[in-house]
């Protein structure tokens, strides 16, 4: 199963999006969608046309636990929606499946649309988030506001959002975001029956595994190459915590 990305690069998503408009134009109209403003895939194809048409913003609810998220159209995007719904009816699907069908265009089938167009233009790490996670992976370039994301798509934390967008953690931001409240529970956690002493222990114990399976001859390239991205990242991390604990200290 390939890991599924965002979209960076702003030549391959107009590509993309011309893919899915010459495949057909609401698949076009949905990526827009979901690149646009952060909804799930499986929350766009409810949708009909009343819920969007002329609106400047919808409220969805997400995950398990069914909670509401505010969502933003872009004049662009509310343009392009007028557009795409000029000669259909308020009570219609805005995206529907087959041609002789009225009824909402299938999970199955948009997936199957979104990994095509990847496939056409070499893109193989597409699939039903790429829509959410190219928007975040966007928004977090052009804000630098993890925070507004974390909540938004309704992660537990700014550690998990930033490998869904896959990129580094910033720790200077998220340290400076730190409640007092959160610190004490930090405190907690690593103290309480020595969480934190555990939690050391174990990252030790998977380094040195590692070190040991340095020599073994046994291994392909890709297990070399896999350690080497996990010491970078783990280095990046390690200059960050120096850096922001130095700067505690002044």
């Amino acid at each position: 199963m390939n890991w599924v990305a965002p979209i960076k690069d702003d030549e391959t998503l107009a590509k993309f999006k011309e893919k899915l408009k010459s495949m057909d134009e609401k698949y076009y109209i949905m990526f827009e969608i979901g690149v646009g403003t952060g909804m799930q895939l499986q929350e766009i194809l409810k949708l009909k046309v009343e819920d969007v048409r002329g609106k400047d913003e919808i409220e969805a609810y997400i995950g398990t636990k069914h909670i509401r998220r505010t969502f933003r159209f872009s004049e662009e995007l509310k343009k392009e929606i007028m557009d795409y719904t000029e000669d259909m009816q308020p009570d219609e699907y805005l995206i529907q499946g087959y041609a002789s069908s009225k009824e909402a265009l299938s999970r199955e089938q948009a997936y199957r649309a979104l990994k095509n167009a990847g496939r056409n233009i070499g893109l193989t790490s597409i699939g039903a988030q790429t829509m959410r996670k190219t928007f975040a992976w966007r928004y977090y370039r052009e804000t630098g506001d993890i925070y507004y994301l974390q909540n938004l798509l309704n992660h537990a934390s700014p550690s998990i959002t930033y490998r869904y967008i896959g990129e580094k953690p910033n720790v200077e931001v998220v340290l400076k975001k730190l409640t007092a409240e959160e610190n004490e529970r930090s405190r907690y956690v690593l103290l309480n029956e020595n969480g934190g002493v555990k939690r050391i222990q174990k990252i030790q114990k998977t380094l040195q595994q590692v070190e040991k399976e340095l020599g073994n001859p046994g291994n392909n390239d890709a297990f070399y190459g896999r350690v080497d991205c996990f010491l970078n990242e783990l280095e990046e991390l390690i200059r960050n915590y120096e850096e922001t604990s130095a700067k505690s200290r002044r």
